[in-house]
């Protein structure tokens, strides 16, 4: 079962990263779909290991994604499923094994017929359509994305484990919101820096970040993150607002969700004083 998961967290990951790397819109919108339902089975087989009571992490294996034709991303991800399938106890009393294998055997059949695309996320060009973005922006905006992307994927990992392993639903809701708005976040940042030809996938979490022991010195910690990430939000808005009007207003966009974000983590943390007191 442990390994299942690990399965599923690759598959989820890797078909992320085609949806990312697509450009043709029908294409993308299914992959996204599709990385959605993966994420849940993940989530499902992480709910199942916990009421086993067998002990799990998020490490994985490395995700191979350079490719010049969307069709090899997509046999790889076929190949995930087919293993992943191989793992499962697929028999119709079984619900759990038996609708993760009835969704990857659509989905499989879907990626062998998708259209193929030529992939240009990993050309290293560094320019963004329809911009001309200054040398300075252009490296602000590189970095941001870099940095960020990584740092989305990080805090799915960090809110997912906190949910999965708390059984208050005051403080599930809200890492549910903020699983939600890093899911969004990711796919942005994905998709831009699939645009500008820097696609990479996040490196592994280390699970010191996210089997978190003090979980109110995390959401003070987070705090200050969240006050970080927006001060890069503001720089970059700065850099590219000459260049790009749209970028700005998008990084505007992104820079006042995260005062919601901080008010989610102030909510978490009167819950916490209000259960101390009791």
């Amino acid at each position: 079962m442990k390994n299942t998961m690990v399965k599923a967290h690759e598959a989820w990951l890797a078909t992320s990263m085609a949806a990312f790397m697509s450009a043709q819109t029908e294409n993308k919108q299914i992959l996204f779909d599709f990385s959605n339902i993966l994420f849940r089975h993940f989530n499902w087989l992480e709910n199942a290991l916990i009421e086993a009571d067998i002990a799990y992490s998020y490490d994985r294996d490395v995700i191979p994604v350079k490719v010049d034709k969307l069709s090899d991303m997509l046999a790889n991800i076929v190949q995930r499923f087919d293993e992943i399938v191989s793992l499962l106890d697929v028999k119709e009393e079984n619900a759990l094994d038996y609708r993760i294998s009835t969704d990857l055997a659509y989905m499989k059949e879907v990626l062998q017929n998708m259209e193929d695309e030529t992939v240009t996320a990993f050309s290293l060009e560094r320019t963004f359509p329809g911009v001309e973005l200054t040398e300075e922006a252009t490296d602000a905006l590189t970095l941001f994305l870099f940095e960020e992307t990584y740092k989305e994927y990080e805090l799915i990992l960090i809110y997912n484990y906190l949910k999965a392993h708390s059984s208050d639903a005051y403080l599930n809701r809200i890492f549910q919101i903020l699983i939600d708005e890093s899911l969004f976040h990711f796919k942005r940042f994905g998709d831009m820096g699939a645009h500008m030809g820097i696609l990479g996938v996040p490196r592994v979490v280390m699970k010191e970040l996210y089997q978190v022991e003090d979980v109110v010195k995390f959401l003070y910690d987070g705090i200050d993150e969240e006050l970080a990430a927006k001060e890069e939000c503001r720089k970059l808005s700065e850099a590219v607002a000459k260049d790009s009007p749209e970028l700005e207003k998008f990084f505007n966009f992104i820079n006042r969700q995260e005062n919601y974000h901080i008010a989610l983590m102030k909510d978490a943390l009167k819950h916490f004083e209000k259960i101390a007191n009791v």
